[in-house]
């Protein structure tokens, strides 16, 4: 192994170790229970996995805006939820023909998500209410509880756009804290 490769190399597991802190973080933040209580989003996979999506993409929309280095975080986070994502679906039995599958769906469902809220948070109004409504809920209508998260996604976007870029690029992150509804704390 040459120097380059050694260097480079030592440069992708310092990446890959920022990206699993963001990572978890965002899966702690996804995890908190007046999502699934107060806010009422379903506390089933599909839930859960639409709470990931919603904060890594967050994560990942600002980090794309920090350059080469930004970039190449976001994309270690990408592998890093995706590779989580392989490893819950072994844990919870699924066999190994049918991974490859399911992890196109949700890379599928991924990829339908960003796109539907980057536009609804370029559309501003209720345009994000009714995407969370649509993909976290189910629902063809906007409820109190999908406005409440919209709310939150929104303060989460703008406290994660406010933060220092240095932080971020460290694997830093903080979430701003959910309001049950009506409002932020």
């Amino acid at each position: 192994m040459g120097l380059l490769n050694f260097l480079s190399s030592k440069d992708r597991v310092a990446r890959e170790a920022k990206a699993a802190a963001l990572y978890a973080a965002a899966v702690t933040q996804a995890r908190q229970s007046v999502l699934y209580t107060a806010l009422a989003v379903p506390d089933t996979l599909e839930g859960r996995f639409e709470l990931v999506v919603l904060h890594v993409h967050l994560l990942c929309r600002r980090l794309g805006k920090l350059g080469p280095e930004g970039a190449g975080l976001a994309q270690a986070l990408f592998d890093a939820m995706f590779r989580d994502m392989d490893r819950n679906l072994r844990e919870l039995g699924v066999g190994d023909p049918s991974i490859p599958r399911r992890i196109k769906a949700m890379l599928e469902a991924y990829y339908g998500r960003i796109k539907a809220y980057e536009a609804a948070l370029a559309a501003g109004g209720d345009a994000l209410v009714n995407a969370i409504a649509r993909n976290v809920y189910r629902a063809e209508a906007a409820s109190p509880a999908a406005r409440a998260l919209a709310d939150y996604a929104q303060h989460a976007a703008a406290a994660i756009e406010a933060a220092p870029a240095p932080e971020l690029l460290a694997g830093r992150v903080e979430f701003p804290p959910i309001a049950p509804a009506g409002g932020l704390r």
